[in-house]
């Protein structure tokens, strides 16, 4: 998948690398800020139990 990416992405070594990185933060972002707030509700981590 990576080389594939890698492939169809324009320019050279150095432009493939800025818009490869350009494209982590894009998808983190949007992971970050509208997916995971999405799903939230439907993770159990605020279901926790301690037992001493």
């Amino acid at each position: 998948m990576y080389s594939w990416i890698w492939r169809h992405l324009p320019g050279g070594t150095g432009s493939k690398a800025f818009c490869a990185l350009l494209l982590v933060v894009i998808v983190s972002a949007v992971l970050l800020f509208l997916v995971f707030p999405r799903v939230e509700h439907l993770l159990p981590f605020t279901d926790v139990t301690v037992d001493q």
